[in-house]
């Protein structure tokens, strides 16, 4: 058995790390290479960065925060937004990033996963699927979660590991910043159709809520809130989970 990921995940805006409440209220955590840093040296197991106002803003995630980021940090990191086009997953690879997460762009050219997976491999690219609960089924949204699409998340995850996906980064944006814990029917629903790797991520707000996402299915949990404030390290999550018979990397 694989040992399970903790990642943290740090919203990038500008050149700044934020964290909000369903993808609003944003506050500023500090630098993306900093925080980086200092997680790495905490005993992450990987990081991702999003540019949460690349799409939206209508240009490519900025390069600068990422080469300073690698610089930095000395463990697999991933990063997300605005990224639409091979060659700009190049440049972010060529950057120092690992791999590439990919959610607008994958919905406005679903080829972009399959000529992604096809010139770097799989395990360079991460399908992120922002959902959210709207008339009993959940939709996928794009743009930072502006914008709703007509994609119902469960077969959208599908075609996402068809087209050569190497893990789904799958987000609830009803939990995320909420501190209520992952939407863990959304991650059994999407977990039991794939075989490839789902990340779960949006809402955790106590250690039990990491061990009660790897119960629902996932292989890697993602959180914010409670690293950026203090409330948990690293250290004291994966000492939780290994307490909790979880096989983690200590």
């Amino acid at each position: 058995m694989l040992a399970k990921r903790i990642i943290p995940c740090l919203d990038v805006k500008g050149d700044r790390v934020v964290k909000g409440v369903r993808f609003r209220n944003l506050r500023d955590c500090g630098k993306p290479a900093r925080l980086g840093k200092h997680y790495s040296n905490e005993g992450a197991d990987e990081l991702v960065f999003l540019d949460i106002t690349a799409t939206f803003d209508g240009r490519e995630t900025m390069l600068q925060w990422v080469n300073d980021v690698a610089r930095e940090v000395f463990i697999p990191f991933t990063v997300g937004g605005g990224i639409g086009k091979l060659d700009h997953i190049s440049q972010l690879l060529n950057a120092g990033a690992d791999r590439v997460s990919i959610n607008s762009g994958a919905v406005k050219n679903p080829d972009l996963i399959a000529a992604g997976a096809e010139k770097f491999g799989s395990q360079c690219i991460v399908a992120a699927i922002d959902a959210r609960r709207e008339a009993g089924m959940w939709r996928v949204f794009v743009a930072g979660g502006r914008r709703e699409t007509e994609l119902d998340v469960l077969s959208w995850s599908i075609q996402l590991e068809e087209r050569g996906a190497g893990e789904i980064l799958l987000t609830s944006m009803d939990r995320d910043g909420t501190r209520d814990g992952y939407d863990l029917e959304l991650l059994a629903e999407v977990s039991s159709r794939l075989s490839i790797p789902v990340i779960a991520s949006g809402g955790v707000g106590e250690l039990s809520h990491l061990s009660e996402g790897l119960g629902a299915g996932a292989e890697a949990v993602l959180a914010a809130s409670i690293f950026h404030d203090g409330q948990y390290s690293i250290a004291e999550a994966k000492e939780f989970l290994a307490a909790q018979g979880v096989e983690v990397r200590i």
